[in-house]
């Protein structure tokens, strides 16, 4: 009866805060309709500079099979290296092909015509990419053996034919949603009340720990539940993009990360005396879950070292499992170990929440 209470004295907080509700709605729409086209590492665009030494009419076909190509954006033909290499340096162009001379008589002898990629490798994965599609427009055109061969080989792309990166990060766009409405919001409302003093009024009512700890935090979990459909049906209006398994498992996942959120922001606010210091306490974590969770780059190109952080990370799990259910259509047995992870991690945390609670009666 008395946790019945506090739940309305919540809900009544959080709906006559003017800028609460809005951000309720607005982040999950903005994570959704901006972040899978900005978080996007695919590389395309490159801007190309040619320097053709032979001129003749087998090298101007190179020149304009890169042309046509939709990975590629011609920047034109450049009188020498030195000049392409401005561009280059002045941030106008990507990557330089230079045709060496006589490449039109090396292809009519059978020799292969060695042409210099130079790409701008500042941002490395763009570079090395990059070249390596230039190389094979290269290798295609110089040696149609080459290029026959590698028609011979087949490639199937399981479970993500289109190669949609989109596909790929809105999974694990879900753990940015979570970690805002069950880690941050708590955070600062239990904080917020500290500093205004209407927190020690709870404090001295013979009103349990627990109690107070699930009025506190079950309203953020019941605004979860509501962010995570709001956010599946976003996926599936704007993207087309739907679960492969089940919406079920796409629940709990959320609920299990939002455990271990709420309960660690929790655990930050029983520390923080001003929302100043919980804000940059919660910063600090947040960024280094996210960064060591596998959001951005493949967890197993982490050193060693690094790597063994993932087997404390919650949000590697969950974004691990997230992928499975929503891309491989896995199954429960297909994510039992990262169910059981997250469950676990965040049992450990709530209880270290409720032990570091001090309540003066």
């Amino acid at each position: 009866m008395v946790l019945k209470y506090l739940l309305r004295k919540e809900f009544t907080q959080i709906r006559r805060n003017s800028f609460l509700p809005r951000l309720i709605i607005v982040f999950p729409i903005m994570v959704m309709c901006v972040m899978p086209w900005v978080m996007n590492m695919e590389v395309k665009n490159i801007v190309v500079d040619v320097v053709d030494n032979d001129r003749s009419t087998q090298s101007q076909r190179l020149v304009h099979e890169i042309e046509a190509n939709n990975y590629f954006v011609f920047h034109g033909q450049q009188p020498t290296y030195a000049a392409a290499l401005s561009n280059i340096e002045h941030s106008t162009s990507d990557a330089i092909v230079v045709i060496p001379q006589h490449y039109s008589r090396d292809l009519v002898l059978g020799r292969t015509p060695q042409v210099l990629v130079a790409a701008n490798a500042v941002n490395g994965t763009k570079g090395s990419i990059g070249s390596a599609y230039l190389s094979q427009v290269v290798i295609a055109r110089a040696s149609p053996s080459a290029a026959s061969v590698q028609s011979q080989v087949s490639t199937l792309y399981l479970y993500n034919k289109q190669l949609d990166f989109k596909r790929f990060m809105i999974p694990a766009l879900f753990a940015i949603v979570m970690m805002l409405m069950t880690g941050y919001l708590p955070t600062l409302n239990i904080v917020g009340e500290k500093e205004a003093g209407t927190i020690e009024q709870i404090n001295v009512t013979p009103v349990s720990k627990w109690t107070f700890i699930l009025a506190k935090l079950i309203p953020y979990w019941i605004i979860a539940f509501f962010v995570v459909t709001v956010c599946l049906l976003l996926s599936w209006g704007i993207y087309g993009i739907v679960p492969a398994g089940s919406i079920a498992l796409v629940y709990l996942l959320a609920m299990l990360l939002a455990l271990f959120f709420s309960s660690f922001g929790l655990i930050v606010s029983n520390y923080s005396d001003t929302m100043q210091q919980a804000i940059f306490v919660m910063w600090f974590f947040v960024v280094m879950l996210l960064l060591l969770s596998g959001l951005f780059t493949p967890t197993r190109s982490m050193p060693y070292a690094v790597y063994l952080t993932t087997y404390v990370n919650p949000v590697s799990y969950f974004i691990e499992a997230m992928r499975t259910v929503c891309i491989r259509g896995g199954d429960m047995g297909s994510i039992y170990h990262q169910v059981l992870a997250l469950l676990g991690i965040g049992l450990l945390m709530s209880m270290w929440a409720v032990q570091s609670y001090k309540k003066n009666c």
